[in-house]
This record gives structure tokens, C-alpha cells and sequence, in this order.
């Protein structure tokens, strides 16, 4: 439903008119936010906040991804349909000694012929560069974006473990979570290309186009 805000007072043009439609105003429905606010894990910077923005899970990262990367492409594409046109028409136009000449029919012809293949040619083309290039725009912040995920449990060899690190001195403790355990005890968001090889979602997109990047 629309979400609607009583106006204070009525329109100046006509201050008798206390109805619905001179009194309540009509906003579109909010656009639903595709992350949300989580506690900043142990190794996120405390000048940031103490709050990061997540996507809820895998799934729903993968699906802005590839909403983000058709929007891309789509626009990209309706652009060099236009320089396609452009250039089509600049490559098939009558040389201009054919003007003293005087058209024919079968000039117009031959005319709109090239213009279709040119421009069937240069758009294959450019729907290549459109996809890769709106690959590049999406890799690089949905890679670096955070994904929710569940507190990592531990059996009983694991709190072996915990109980052995509390028992140790705070230089030492600094030191295991300077390498990374006090981030996997407490952490609940990753970054998507932490997640590369743990989460088919995430594996099928930035996989891919690490192996592409490779050849």
C-alpha cells in the first residue's frame, strides 16, 4: 500500500477544503533495502562504527548481483545500438560524386542493405564488450560486499582449544587473533570473496570469473 502523510494545513489556493484530497499526500512504496545493519566483526575498524551493512545471505548477494549486471548490460547495450546506427549509417552512405549523379532506386536499396548487415556485425560485437564490461563494474564492490553468516560451532575438541588459548598469556592471545581465530569465533558477516570456495552462490559467479581471468 502507499504510505500517506496528513498535510498540517489546507492548500493556500482554497483554505475551506479540509478533504482527502487536498489534505493527504500520496508516496510511492519504499524500494525494500538490499542490506542490513550487523555487528562489526573483531577485525573491522572501530572508527567505522559498530555497525556493518550485510546482505541477509548468499542468496540474496547472488541475486543483487545479477540484477546489478543486467541493469549494466542493458544499458550499455541501448547505447552502442546507437553507435551502431551512427556508424553503419557513416559507413554506407553514397559517395558524394553520386549526388552529381543523381540517385536511383536501387541505390537506396543497396544503401539500406549495407546499413543492416554493418549494424548487425558492429552490435554482436558490442553485446560482447557490454558483458564483459559490466562484469569489471560488478567484480570488484560485490566481491569486497559482506554476506551474513551463522557463528561458527565448535565440538568438544574445539572448546579443548578455548579453554587452552584463555590459559595463555594477553601477548599470545594478541597474537592468535591478529591471525585470524578471534575473527572466526565471533564474526557473523564475510566478505564474498572469503567465501569463494565454501558457498556454491558465491562460487558460481566470482569462480567463474576468476577462472576466466586466469586464461
Amino acid at each position: 500500500m502507499p504510505t500517506t502523510m496528513v498535510m498540517d494545513s489546507p492548500s493556500p489556493n482554497n483554505l475551506d477544503d479540509y478533504s482527502a484530497s487536498s489534505t493527504v499526500i500520496t508516496f510511492d512504496c519504499p524500494i525494500p533495502l538490499i542490506r542490513g545493519p550487523l555487528p562489526a566483526g573483531p577485525l573491522d575498524r572501530p572508527s567505522l562504527g559498530s555497525h556493518v551493512l550485510a546482505f541477509r545471505d548468499a542468496h540474496a548477494w547472488a541475486s543483487a548481483y545479477r540484477s546489478c549486471e543486467l541493469k549494466i548490460v542493458k544499458q550499455c547495450e541501448e547505447g552502442a545500438r546507437i553507435g551502431c546506427a551512427i556508424r553503419s549509417s557513416s559507413l554506407c552512405k553514397p559517395p558524394w560524386w553520386k549526388a552529381l549523379l543523381g540517385f536511383k532506386p536501387s541505390d537506396l536499396k543497396e544503401r539500406e542493405l549495407c546499413e543492416e548487415c554493418e549494424m548487425a556485425n558492429c552490435f554482436v560485437e558490442a553485446k560482447e564488450k557490454c558483458v564483459g564490461f559490466a562484469k569489471d563494474k560488478c567484480l570488484v564492490p560485490f566481491r569486497d560486499a559482506r554476506i551474513r553468516v551463522k557463528e561458527r560451532h565448535f565440538d568438544s575438541k574445539g572448546a579443548v582449544r578455548l579453554i587452552h588459548w584463555a590459559s595463555m598469556p594477553e601477548r599470545t592471545l594478541w597474537v592468535i587473533s591478529a591471525m585470524g581465530f578471534g575473527a572466526e569465533l565471533g564474526a557473523t558477516n564475510r566478505r564474498a570473496g572469503e567465501l569463494v570456495g565454501y558457498d556454491d552462490c558465491v562460487k558460481c559467479i566470482l569462480g567463474e570469473q576468476e577462472q576466466s581471468a586466469e586464461n
